[in-house]
């Protein structure tokens, strides 16, 4: 997985780390250590995030530079 990626999208969405983190229901400290690296992102919060920035999980995972969901995924 690529944090920067994730990152990049908490960015360009001019979101604080507070602010996503409060979305999750996680604290910042939490958050912070997922998007450092120290701790690893659960499957939950990597599914939260896709749904919240709309890109799918083979984006967010960095097996795929499509941004999009593919036709057929389940919803």
């Amino acid at each position: 997985m690529n944090i920067d990626r994730i990152k990049a999208l908490r960015e360009d969405n001019d979101l604080s780390q507070a602010k996503l983190a409060e979305h999750l229901g996680i604290s910042q400290k939490t958050y912070s250590k997922y998007e450092t690296g120290i701790r690893s992102f659960p499957i939950s919060v990597l599914i939260d995030l896709a749904i919240y920035y709309d890109v799918s999980l083979d984006y967010l995972l960095c097996l795929s530079k499509n941004k999009q969901h593919h036709r057929g995924d389940i919803s």
